[in-house]
């Protein structure tokens, strides 16, 4: 074969023969790609964007500090001291404590009725960086993106202060004085409204509570809740029951409306489980690949990595799943789409057997869940486990509970209501009208976090404390219970919802910690009390707390007896669907910038949500991405930017909970539309009969997904033109045939490099990434962000395409516009050994290390962006602005108050350098002064994770030696599926790719 210089590859916009006909699948990134429209074009041609050396006007330059106050959140010298107690490490405890040395402490994150444990580095007592528990069940050491987030949080300078009476300030000991004052007699008055409480310490006050005053009720309510999945169970099994899906013993697997893999399971460890059967390391894993069908209406991260996918509106789903049962029995003879799909899945099940799996998602009624459920008896899956949930008496939750209560407190019948965390005035159906009713209340009494809507509305609010602040419990689904331990004194003077309870009841014990601590070491032997509390502390959960499995009976004829299936056309009209936001949840992280600014998972915008409509939709419509519409139905009404989502059902649209806060800090405030305007107690998660029209007006939407994109220019050789492939994939039966598959879909000739090739001998670092396991949650992109103080820019900065995230998450569509599949590459720096940046660099700012790191000496670069130039990835960024330098001059700061939410181990860049992923060096280093201060053996980097690939919860992030024959990045190197990303450019890239294996349904395929 003829050999080819670098200088012989061309660009797609130099002379070159005609393209070869395109014989393989047509990755898009976008609509505008697909159609070449002229604005892609010009934007890809842009080397940067434009106006690159544009000095911000007044406007934008405010914008730009309210962001920055948030994100490097500043806060006294004062604030960051140690707990008052002292605190048990996750690693070996040290009896002298080491100044400016890291200690891990271990403690609990929970989320919508979810609950993960953690490891949470802190320097100086302060928290920098968090991980997930190897030991809890629920994050087997990973953690989620929100988890990581919610360390900003801490730092937040718009966390509520003070104590508020009357909305002025106020003491505690005032309002310690007011609660001895009220007259609560038997309770008759008295109400209390939480989140889903999974405190078994805060279960005891609240039985505490209740028995004080028995005639007072508890409601719990979660704007993004599990109530229908327990509704489902209850009308299934006729009990109460936790349902946990293995998704690690099913090979076939449904998803009815479930988005598992992301918003709908706030913990890692559905994707922990999924992701188990997705790696495929030796032949016979070939066998054990999962095979995933998804029926829903927006294109949610589970459907893209779904292997068949139906999409159909939300409240279709329910007929769906009556004809899959009918289906398992008698196999139906349709021939459209949907019949053919049902046909094929039922099959497939009954194949699967044991190894099926049907999973039914939060926004489906309670039937679905029962239909859910009696298919996998049907089958006999052993891909489902339960546990016996827990009750209280006089304990009401849900959609329902809250209705009842907002009745109460319009009709007068509620004197006192105590509010125990969330923001149920922004958060309740919009028909309740809860803040009006809150005004009705006499004594009104809110915890929480921020001074948002309901601490408006409510008399006296209280500041709550940070869960890294305040010491606390949470029991997760399967009944391990974890101590929630803080790692700093609460910087604002926040309590815990159960030191608020401790005074209400007047009890013995009012801090925090002998709260816990008396309540689970009175239920130890005595002698053994201190050593068991010490190593719950150090293990991060409480041992013996696993609640025992139960197998309960389906109820076929109560499930036959329950309504029948309601059609979604009924009423006539759209369809709208309410899901949670991958980015604020439902609200809560609304004033975290961190994640305002981590781009959606499917959809790539920041900094706003959108109503998501069909590609059908958009053109008969003649609607674009950011046309403003309005959404009406009866006197309910929301205006709201379209974007047009590929793979959308026909006449729905979703819109994400969580934006257009009108209280929410200086990041959060009136950022997107506010979904819960039309969102009711009757349509919770979607509703039908809407209107929707065209106002006129037109909203510009910041969306990443078309910035770094990489042309794909013609490799010109002797043989044939063709396209470089920039993600690869191939079904398994294909790879069974020919396992160089991957290999051959980029046909790369010998190259000769005209700069000489070293030999690279001792430690050499690399990085393999598995796309066959990747989800594409953005876990790692936030962990970045974590560990290397990679500022938040704004949403003006990043129109202009000036956003810093040292991980680029792409995601590639492939197939028709209205019903495409997905998958997802991160895209971090590729470490080349022949560098295309370093030999451009004027200043030798950007070296090669002599372990194969492509370096950057910050205090060397000028900032001439040549090496950004020369990246063939676009992984480089040009800090345009000193983010940080600029905020503290303009607030008049001290540089000793700095951001106590930095990395110390990590630079703290300027402006006009570069900025890339650096394989997280200082954890390299950090590795390698451990082994020589212990006297260990020679450093062999054994033991070195990157941020990325640690709270990665799919395992798909492989780093180390490659030089080392026996670690695992050097294996999974030597693959065939392994291959380099724009090989044809003889750049050598250290990371490279596993090529995704997919295992599609041949009946479907074929059709």
């Amino acid at each position: 074969m003829e050999k080819t210089s670098l200088v012989n590859i061309t660009l797609s916009n130099s002379p070159s023969p005609a393209p070869a006909p395109v014989t393989g699948p047509e990755y898009w990134r976008s609509l505008d790609q697909l159609a070449d429209t002229p604005e892609f074009r010009n934007w890809v041609q842009r080397e940067f964007p434009e106006d690159a050396a544009a000095v911000l006007d007044g406007n934008s330059r405010r914008t730009m500090l309210k962001i920055m106050a948030a994100s490097f959140g500043l806060a006294g010298l004062a604030a960051c001291s140690r707990p008052e107690y002292r605190l048990a490490p996750q690693a070996r405890g040290r009896e002298d404590y080491v100044p400016g040395a890291p200690y891990n402490y271990t403690s609990v994150f929970s989320l919508g009725g979810h609950a993960a444990g953690l490891v949470v580095q802190t320097y100086e007592g302060r928290p920098s960086k968090i991980e997930g528990n190897p030991d809890h069940p629920t994050s087997m050491g990973a953690a989620t993106a929100l988890a990581q987030a919610s360390l900003l949080s801490v730092y937040d300078p718009d966390r509520s202060k003070a104590v508020l009476d009357g909305g002025k300030e106020s003491t505690w000991e005032k309002f310690e004085a007011a609660v001895k004052g009220l007259s609560l007699g038997d309770g008759s008055g008295l109400r209390f409204l939480s989140g889903t409480v999974i405190s078994p310490t805060l279960e005891s006050l609240r039985a505490d509570a209740l028995k004080k005053w028995p005639k007072a009720k508890w409601v719990e309510y979660e704007s993004i809740a599990r109530d229908n999945e327990r509704a489902g169970a209850m009308l299934a099994f006729g009990q109460a029951v936790n349902v946990h899906p293995q998704f690690d013993k099913a090979k076939v697997i449904l998803s009815l409306d479930y988005d598992f893999l992301g918003a709908d399971f706030p913990t890692p460890l559905a994707t922990k489980l999924f992701s188990k059967n997705r790696h495929v390391d030796s032949e016979a894993d070939l066998e054990k690949l999962s095979r995933l069908y998804v029926v829903e209406s927006q294109f949610s991260l589970t459907g893209a990595n779904a292997e068949h996918r139906l999409r159909m509106q939300g409240g279709e789903v329910q007929k769906f799943a009556a004809d899959l049962v009918a289906a398992l029995s008698a196999p139906p003879a349709g021939g459209d789409k949907r019949g053919k799909f049902l046909a094929a899945l039922a099959k497939d099940l009954k194949a699967a057997g044991k190894e099926a799996l049907v999973v039914a998602g939060p926004r489906q009624p309670a039937i679905v869940h029962a239909l859910a459920h009696q298919i996998n008896q049907t089958l006999g899956s052993g891909a489902v486990t339960y546990t016996k949930a827990s009750s209280a008496d006089r304990v009401d939750s849900g959609v329902d509970a809250l209705k009842a209560l907002t009745g109460e407190m319009t009709g007068g019948q509620v004197s006192t209501l105590i509010i125990l965390g969330g923001n149920p005035a922004y958060t309740a159906p919009a028909d309740l009208q809860f803040g009006a009713a809150l005004a009705k209340v006499a004594n009104s009494i809110h915890l929480g976090a921020e001074d948002d809507e309901t601490a408006a509305a409510a008399k006296w609010h209280l500041p709550e404390a940070h869960y890294l602040e305040a010491w606390g419990d949470a029991q997760s689904t399967d009944g391990v219970v974890a101590i929630q331990q803080p790692m700093i004194e609460p910087i604002f003077g926040g309590k815990s919802a159960i030191e608020v309870m401790a005074v209400l009841l007047d009890s013995k014990d009012r801090k925090g910690l002998d709260l816990v601590k008396n309540f689970w070491t009175l239920q130890w032997p005595a002698a053994t009390r201190e050593n068991t509390w010490r190593k719950t502390l150090n293990d991060g959960v409480i041992a013996g707390t696993q609640a025992a499995e139960v197998k309960p009976t389906v109820d076929s004829k109560k499930i036959q007896a329950a309504p029948a299936p309601a059609s979604s056309s009924a009423s006539g009209g759209i369809e709208v669907g309410f899901v949670p936001s991958a980015t604020t949840w439902d609200g809560r992280f609304a004033n975290n910038a961190w994640m305002q600014e981590a781009p959606d998972p499917i959809t790539k915008l920041v900094w706003t949500n959108v109503a998501l409509i069909s590609p059908a939709m958009g053109r008969d419509k003649g609607w674009k991405d950011g046309d403003m519409v309005a959404l009406t139905r009866g006197n309910l009404k929301l205006e709201a930017a379209v974007m047009v989502q590929p793979g959308h059902a026909d006449n729905a649209v979703t819109i994400a909970l969580g934006y257009g806060r009108p209280k929410s800090g200086s990041v959060g405030t009136n950022v997107g539309y506010n979904a819960g305007l039309i969102r009711t107690s009757d349509s919770f998660w979607f509703g039908q009969g809407f209107a929707i029209a065209a106002t006129g007006a037109n909203e510009v939407l910041a969306n990443t997904q078309e910035h770094g994109s990489m042309e794909e220019p013609q490799l010109v050789s002797s043989i044939k033109p063709n396209t470089r492939p920039l993600v690869r994939e191939t079904t398994v039966e294909e790879y069974k045939k020919n396992a160089k598959v991957i290999e051959e879909m980029n046909e790369v000739p010998e190259l000769d490099s005209v700069y000489p090739q070293l030999k690279w001998e001792g430690l050499q670092w690399g990085m393999a990434i598995d796309l066959g396991a990747c989800t594409g949650c953005n876990a790692c992109v936030v962990a970045c962000q974590a560990e290397n103080n990679v500022p938040v820019v704004g949403k003006d900065q990043v129109l202009r395409g000036r956003e810093m995230h040292w991980i680029r998450m792409d995601r590639y569509y492939v197939g028709p516009v209205e019903d495409p599949r997905a998958v997802e590459q991160p895209i971090p720096c590729m470490q080349c050994e022949n560098a295309p940046c370093e030999n451009v660099c004027p200043v030798q700012a950007t070296t090669h290390s002599p372990e194969g790191l492509n370096d950057m000496a910050y205090n060397r670069c000028v900032g001439t962006r040549y090496c950004a130039n020369n990246c063939p990835f676009k992984v480089r960024h040009f800090n345009f602005l000193d983010w940080h330098k600029n905020f503290l001059e303009r607030r008049r700061i001290e540089p000793e108050l700095m951001s106590m939410v930095y990395n110390p181990d990590v630079t703290v860049r300027m402006r006009g350098i570069m900025e890339k992923c650096t394989y997280c060096v200082q954890r390299i280093q950090e590795v390698r002064i451990a082994t020589k201060t212990d006297g260990r053996r020679e450093f062999t980097g054994e033991g070195v994770l990157t941020a990325c690939q640690q709270t990665c919860p799919a395992d798909a992030i492989s780093f180390g030696n490659i030089n080392d024959p026996n670690s695992k990045v050097a294996k999974l190197k030597k693959q065939e599926r392994n291959y380099a990303m724009l090989a044809e450019l003889d750049v050598r890239p250290r990371t490279t790719y596993l090529g995704r294996l997919r295992n599609p349904n041949p009946e479907l395929e074929a059709s």
